[in-house]
């Protein structure tokens, strides 16, 4: 009998070994920042055609994004709450889920980071502060609609931000970025309406928000969980009013980035 030749490796098989071992770098490294392509292949002895295709790789997952052309090159990202949204958003909008199982979703999660604010034993030097400062950005913005969503919403991302415990605050994050990204599409379309809610109603809402302030500040962890999902449930009823019966749309999740706190803190 004669032993079989070994096959070459395809290279789809070599691009992928190569897409992981980036992969390990970007993920583990916050400054790594990708080498050019020449020396990829210099430094893994793959051809080009399997570095391309390692990178196609890496920017489907939105861990690069390659600039083609003349000044071409990639940038690493390394992923946050808004691309883990983003692909979340992509199973619900393929799975068919409502915006209500999505807050119903929400209403049973992001409370319980209310209570892990108000249970910080350093909560009032560093949570209460800058939960107020964002409460007082939203206070600012009352009579500009789209605006003063985005500002609210980024009071709750906040408040998520805070929570201790980092798998539940990025697993939370998630479910609040692609809440807000909904919310943020809806309040555009019924701005473009004229049929905003009105001004009495968000200072209504800034209320709340300074009360649960209060409740956090106070150290009253299941009084602070009791009014965030009250309030979260009177929020939401405005949205899912009109879209109770909208699919999530993950594509919202990604065009609407702004949705991040620029000075959000990061525990």
């Amino acid at each position: 009998m004669t032993t079989p030749r070994r096959g070459r490796v395809p290279q789809r098989r070599i691009a992928e070994t190569v897409a992981a071992e980036l992969r390990d770098h970007i993920l583990s490294d916050d400054n790594y920042r990708l080498p050019t392509q020449d020396q990829l292949v210099k430094d893994f002895g793959v051809s080009y055609p399997s570095i391309r295709e390692a990178l196609r790789i890496l920017e489907t997952e939105g861990l690069v994004t390659v600039r083609r052309g003349n000044v071409g090159g990639a940038e690493v990202h390394r992923p946050d709450e808004v691309s883990a949204a983003y692909h979340l958003g992509l199973a619900l909008q393929g799975a068919r889920v409502t915006l209500g199982d999505l807050a119903s979703g929400l209403q049973a999660l992001e409370p319980m980071c209310a209570a892990e604010c108000a249970r910080r034993e350093d909560r009032a030097e560093v949570v209460v502060p800058a939960l107020e400062a964002a409460v007082d950005a939203s206070a600012a913005v009352v009579g500009d609609g789209v605006a003063f969503t985005q500002s609210a919403r980024e009071f709750h991302d906040l408040v998520v931000s805070f929570t201790p415990n980092v798998t539940v605050r990025y697993v939370v994050s998630t479910l609040v970025a692609l809440w807000s990204a909904q919310e943020q599409a809806w309040a555009e379309a019924t701005t473009r309406r004229g049929e905003y809610p009105s001004e009495a109603d968000a200072r209504d809402a800034v209320r709340f928000h300074r009360r649960l302030v209060e409740e956090i500040a106070a150290g009253r962890a299941e009084e602070a969980e009791r009014l965030a999902r009250a309030h979260l449930a009177a929020t939401q009823a405005v949205v899912l009013e009109q879209f109770d019966g909208g699919v999530v749309n993950a594509s919202s999740a990604m065009s609407r980035q702004s949705i991040q706190s620029s000075h959000r803190a990061r525990l």
